[in-house]
């Protein structure tokens, strides 16, 4: 029989908090961290972004400076390694360190990043935290957090693992990456482009158990995560019309996972106007299933667009907000992503 996945520890380092707890604290009093920083848009006006401070995070570990990193994968290590760090704090003594199951950014650099060598450069910079040779790490973006949490509750169900660790990291800090989002998709909200998103970074991890051997630490019961495709994502030439969404939903709806009416809802919505037409075709379609006065938070508001952090940081938000009862379960999480992956899942109480 599938054994149930639950919660057990949460790590977070976001643009408003250095951990979970400010992270959380934060977002639920609608804190924002949005600053001009010293690059330059298409424009020559500084570029606002919503960024961890640089005295929050850690230098590289002793050896990393010289194994040729882009100034993105090195800053990426670097905001891993609070947040990594805080989730492994739950595991309980005498266990061995769990596989991590990783989401990576979904948008290149002027140098390809490659999972398998960034997974051992994490591993030397955050310590033996988890198991190298288990670990997984794709190129997903948004969706892939939350298809990356599936990926490793799906072995702890399945019997392969007793604990598995899932997250996400991503930054935007990056002049290539700035420069073609701004100049020539004309993506990054600013002054003259009002109907863009905050471009931000962090970087959010889970521990996951089967409930029975973490029933007394257990912060929340996880779903399994329904995926699919959205045909004409942001750069396709098909139609835009929110299928993808939707049939994911509606996927978690008819397996029965969601008990009662969904209360709660966490978005990857990032300020571009694109992504509420998927939301409203979901919505609508599945209307019974949703309470009238149900909640819907969308932490970009507060953080930026985080990327492929960004489903890691909303199941671990849901989560704190079901321990402190100030979120009411069952909270449906999705996430969507540039090329068109869809993922969602629910997060109930344990």
């Amino acid at each position: 029989m599938p054994e149930d996945v639950v919660v057990v520890g949460v790590g977070m380092i976001s643009a408003v908090g250095l951990s979970t707890a400010e992270t959380a604290a934060s977002v639920r009093a609608g804190t924002a961290r949005f600053t001009e920083t010293s690059m330059l848009d298409h424009r020559f006006e500084p570029f606002v972004l919503a960024e961890v401070p640089e005295d929050g995070l850690p230098d590289l570990a002793e050896g990393l400076e010289g194994m040729g990193l882009t100034a993105r994968e090195a800053r990426m290590l670097r905001l891993a390694t609070p947040a990594l760090t805080e989730c492994v704090k739950a595991l309980p003594a005498g266990e061995p360190a769990p596989a991590l199951v990783l989401a990576l950014p979904e948008t290149e650099t002027t140098k390809p990043m490659d999972g398998a060598t960034f997974l051992t450069r994490l591993a030397r910079q955050v310590g033996a935290t988890f198991d190298v040779k288990g670990s997984d790490a794709s190129q997903r973006g948004r969706a892939g957090g939350l298809a990356a949490l599936g990926q490793a509750a799906e072995a702890i169900r399945t019997g392969r693992a007793k604990f598995m660790l899932a997250g996400g990291i991503d930054t935007y800090r990056d002049t290539y990456v700035l420069g073609t989002l701004d100049a020539i998709e004309k993506r990054v909200k600013s002054a003259a482009n009002l109907d863009g998103f905050i471009p931000g970074e962090a970087a959010g991890f889970v521990l996951l158990a089967a409930r029975s051997p973490a029933a007394n630490a257990a912060m929340a019961l996880v779903s399994p995560v329904f995926e699919a495709i959205e045909p004409g994502h942001l750069y396709s030439k098909e139609p835009y019309r929110g299928e993808g969404l939707s049939l994911a939903v509606q996927q978690l709806v008819t397996s029965g996972v969601a008990k009662g009416q969904i209360q709660e809802v966490y978005s990857s919505m990032n300020g571009e106007s694109h992504w509420a037409k998927e939301w409203g075709v979901a919505r609508i379609r599945q209307n019974g299933r949703f309470s009238a006065e149900h909640g819907m938070y969308h932490p970009a508001d507060c953080f930026g667009d985080t990327g492929a952090a960004c489903g890691p940081l909303l199941v671990g938000l849901a989560a704190v907000g079901v321990v402190r009862d100030s979120r009411r379960a069952c909270c449906l999480v999705y996430c969507s992503s540039d090329h068109g992956q869809r993922a969602v899942l629910v997060v109930t109480a344990a």
